[in-house]
């Protein structure tokens, strides 16, 4: 819960931690809250957030490459995935799913990256649609949600 009030503050946009059977807003961020897996499904033509306790992937629970798999299921070529500075190689595998589901994918660069393993590991499959500083992630996520409606 601190880390949403931290991005709330930063972002001026309401940030909640997940909680299970919650209705998706457009004007929402979601996070995971800290021990559990977030997914998203889609019924009836509304999203819906789902939270899971099975066993960690990748030693993370939450999991980047859970959330991916399930945006990638939910959304299809509307999916666009974000990987940031982290460690390992959490979110690679999703990533390869929101691609050949015809998603986008960007991640984070390595000279503005903390630990640049994430990112890398996405970059180094192949799966970057593009590789941008930090400071250029806000306007780019905007600039393909945009053109895409993601």
């Amino acid at each position: 819960s601190s880390l949403a009030d931290r991005l709330a503050t930063h972002t001026g946009r309401r940030v909640k931690e997940g909680r299970d059977t919650a209705r998706l807003d457009e004007a929402d961020i979601w996070i995971a809250p800290g021990g559990r897996h977030l997914l998203v499904e889609r019924r009836d033509q509304t999203t819906w957030l789902r939270l899971s306790d099975d066993e960690p992937e990748n030693s993370c629970r939450p999991s980047a490459d859970v959330l991916f798999r399930s945006v990638a299921a939910a959304f299809g070529s509307r999916s666009l995935a974000v990987v940031l500075t982290g460690l390992g190689q959490d979110g690679m595998l999703g990533c390869r799913d929101i691609r050949h589901g015809g998603g986008q994918v960007i991640v984070q660069n390595q000279a503005t990256c903390v630990a640049w393993a994430m990112p890398r590991a996405v970059a180094e499959a192949g799966l970057a649609d593009a590789i941008l500083p930090l400071g250029a992630l806000a306007d780019e996520i905007q600039r393909r949600c945009r053109r895409s409606d993601v």
